[in-house]
């Protein structure tokens, strides 16, 4: 028994424990919304959980609090590991850091312009910021089972792209798809952040004086308007580090948070966001111009965009890839950025509201990209990765 235990620790410290606990949880929730239970299972999902009074509107259904609320938490964590690298690690210099910016650029501006082109003129034409996001959960999830195949600069440079790429959609929405945006709760908000900077040029180390502040900023963020979880990354770019192997406040904060969001928070997101219930329909739609411009926006123009402007970035001088990273490690990132899932679902929400068929079909064209974009993608960087283990053998 204790040998068993062993084995089981082993294993669920490595990167691909987390990895495959949210590829099960993915699977548990498509069986659950298309068993019996799947009405059940929706409606769990939307009861309120909180409470409102005092000038405080805290009282939200238990998805929006996974999604606004827990995500928040990820999106913190991952802030912290992109902070970190951009001052001690792979981002340090200019041309490191520009890279990853310029390729999420692309991701964004290829796959949205594929869309408008296919739906231009229709009334779907709305749509066209739905295949720009990359869902950075599971597509890191996914570099993560690679392991050692791949070099280990390229899940820094997934998740430098993806935030950029989040960041983008989360500019977008804010812009084109946002029907109220309150300035005030964003005013608070940049108060606050002004005030978590001040607390790190002062010297400030202890994780309340950041934690604290930056929770009372995601209240204001999440009233805005503006998708809650950029709070967590906005605190993270916050947090005191230090450019050598001492401790700081980031590293500390970062390495309590790795299980919580690893084998909790991921596997709670996947269950309550990928419940999509499959209808009749839905394959037809795939075929529609709005299915068809999801579909190549995602399948086809995520990995041209990230790839191409990668290309213009180091041959224009402006960026370097990443360390023992080849071109086709590149490719294979940019197959993986097709992962929407999450981002992209809630823009086909926000783009058709009164449009449940429209919708329903939209979502299932996130799913089906999605699915294809990390199966394409975890076996072409496999492969990759063998072609580098036998060369060395060689």
């Amino acid at each position: 028994m204790k040998s068993v235990l062993k084995i089981f620790r082993k294993f669920s410290a490595s990167g691909s424990f987390g990895g495959l606990l949210l590829m099960g949880s993915v699977l548990i929730s498509l069986l659950v919304a298309n068993s019996a239970w799947g009405a059940s299972y929706a409606h769990f999902l939307t009861q309120q959980v909180g409470f409102n009074g005092a000038g405080l509107a805290l009282k939200y259904s238990l998805l929006n609090w996974i999604n606004d609320g827990l995500m928040a938490v990820f999106f913190l964590m991952v802030g912290l590991e992109i902070k970190r690298e951009l001052i001690e690690g792979e981002l340090a210099s200019f041309k490191k850091a520009a890279l990853p910016i310029l390729a999420a650029l692309g991701g964004v501006v290829v796959p949205a312009t594929i869309y408008f082109v296919i739906n231009r003129g229709t009334p779907t034409a709305v749509g066209w910021g739905i295949p720009m996001a990359t869902d950075i959960a599971f597509a890191l999830a996914i570099i993560t089972l690679l392991g050692k195949r791949i070099p280990a600069a390229l899940k820094v440079f997934l998740a430098a792209l993806a935030i950029v790429d989040d960041l983008c959609a989360i500019l977008v929405i804010a812009l084109f798809y946002s029907t109220e945006l309150h300035v005030g709760y964003l005013v608070y908000a940049g108060i606050l952040f002004a005030l978590l900077i001040v607390f790190n040029r002062l010297g400030i180390k202890h994780l309340a004086f950041y934690l604290i502040p930056g929770l009372v900023m995601w209240y204001f963020v999440h009233h805005s308007g503006i998708h809650a979880t950029i709070a967590g990354v906005l605190t993270a770019l916050t947090l005191p580090t230090t450019p050598d192997d001492t401790e700081s406040p980031l590293e500390k904060l970062e390495h309590a948070l790795l299980k919580p969001v690893n084998f909790v928070i991921m596997p709670l997101f996947a269950l309550a966001n990928t419940n999509i219930r499959f209808e009749s329909g839905m394959v037809d739609g795939l075929t529609t111009t709005m299915g068809l411009g999801i579909l190549l926006g995602l399948l086809v123009g995520k990995p041209l965009g990230i790839s191409l402007f990668s290309w213009m970035a180091v041959k224009a001088g402006l960026g370097l890839l990443p360390t023992g990273a080849r071109w086709r490690h590149l490719i294979g990132v940019g197959i993986l950025g097709g992962i929407g899932f999450t981002m992209s679902v809630f823009i086909a929400l926000l783009s058709f509201p009164d449009q449940v068929l429209i919708s329903s079909e939209a979502k299932f064209a996130v799913l089906t990209a999605s699915v294809l974009s990390g199966l394409i993608g975890y076996i072409f960087l496999r492969i990759v990765g063998q072609e580098k283990e036998f060369s060395s053998e060689s």
